[in-house]
């Protein structure tokens, strides 16, 4: 059982069992939470989401879900406000509203969800879905410590989670962490293409390329080392390493500018839909 299982609440109601929601709720009850405690809303749940509600005893689609302790919005934001109106009915004055929404505000809540108190705006990215992600939170103002501890415990169960000093931060978190996963996967597609034009053929050279990203990924995660001498580590002065990382340094146009300006494009994304 989580360290955590102490602050996950007691009764609970998942709005959406899409990938994200369902990878929650498999995170939910793998550390401790009690199934009959949760409910699942979901007008279209997958035969797998169905099954899994059957065979854990918790309730899909009641009719009368009651106030929970928390309620986790995880539907696509488009249908916000076609789910307006049953998700406002169970929010009860001690409810707290963990949001997941992709450019939804905490004012874009409220304006929809008038029964909304606490809310809890967060950021979960892709590797959630193995227990492996990264979530940015920001809390309203009116989030108790004991809701607050709630929602962390929810959110650790997929990973790890950074609480924001504002809800300001979250567009740029959406660019670093939220879309960062993306960048991840398309630097394999580029080290996979360059093995390619050095000579290895295809197949080998995204094997290899797959395996050495995988493979770093997992040594940085092990380590407390930071990154940048982690590299130093690998770099041997005047070696093949240090003459790829010459180019991948320059200045003005190396991978730390480029990087930059993605993550940049990103965030000012971020803001226009969440505008």
């Amino acid at each position: 059982m989580s360290l955590h299982a102490q602050d996950l609440p007691s009764s609970l109601v998942l709005v959406g069992a899409g990938k994200m929601g369902g990878s929650m709720l498999e995170g939910w009850l793998a550390n401790g939470m009690a199934p009959e405690g949760v409910a699942v809303l979901d007008p279209r749940p997958s035969d797998e989401m169905t099954r899994l509600c059957h065979e854990r005893g918790i309730a899909l689609n009641p009719t009368t879900p009651g106030a929970p302790e928390v309620v986790v919005l995880a539907i696509k934001p488009q249908l916000l406000d076609d789910a307006a109106a049953q998700v406002n009915a169970i929010l009860g004055p001690q409810t707290v509203l963990v949001s997941v929404l992709a450019g939804k505000t905490i004012g874009d809540l409220r304006a929809r969800l008038p029964a909304a108190t606490a809310i809890v705006r967060a950021m979960p990215n892709l590797p959630a879905s193995i227990g492996r992600g990264a979530t940015g939170a920001a809390p309203s103002g009116e989030v108790t410590e004991k809701q607050r501890r709630a929602a962390d415990a929810l959110l650790r169960c997929v990973g790890i989670v950074e609480w924001l000093e504002s809800e300001d931060l979250i567009d740029a978190v959406t660019a670093l962490s939220g879309s960062g996963p993306a960048y991840v996967f398309h630097l394999v597609e580029c080290l996979a293409e360059a093995g390619k034009a050095a000579g290895l053929p295809a197949d080998l050279a995204e094997r290899l390329a797959r395996a050495t990203v995988t493979g770093a990924g997992e040594l940085l995660f092990q380590s407390e080392l930071p990154p940048a001498i982690l590299r130093q580590n690998v770099t041997s002065p005047g070696g093949t390493t240090a003459a790829a990382l010459e180019v991948l340094m320059a200045d003005p146009n190396g991978l730390q500018a480029l990087m930059r300006e993605a993550v940049a494009a990103a965030k000012r994304r971020a803001g226009e839909l969440s505008g």
